[in-house]
């Protein structure tokens, strides 16, 4: 009795069951695209969370009146005239 519970058990760990169907290949594209998705998610779940910890470390450190020659801040109304 013994044995044949030996022989059922290695015919089953030795992937002749029935039930075991190979991949196709769209399976594989859409377990690859899926699985490229999830490690996409997580690195923009890893960058939010870095942006909510320190949010000034990814701003630059200029403003948009750094770009302007010769001009004072608040006195664009001027140079468009």
């Amino acid at each position: 009795m013994n044995n044949n519970h030996f022989n059922s058990s290695s015919s089953l760990a030795s992937g002749s069951s029935p039930n075991t169907y190979p991949m196709t290949l769209e399976q594989k594209t859409a377990f690859t695209f899926v699985a490229i998705l999830f490690i996409f998610l997580g690195l923009l779940i890893v960058r939010c969370f870095r942006i909510l910890l320190d949010p000034y470390s990814s701003m630059p450190s200029s403003t948009w009146a750094d770009g302007l020659d010769g001009l004072e801040k608040g006195t664009f109304e001027y140079a468009l005239a």
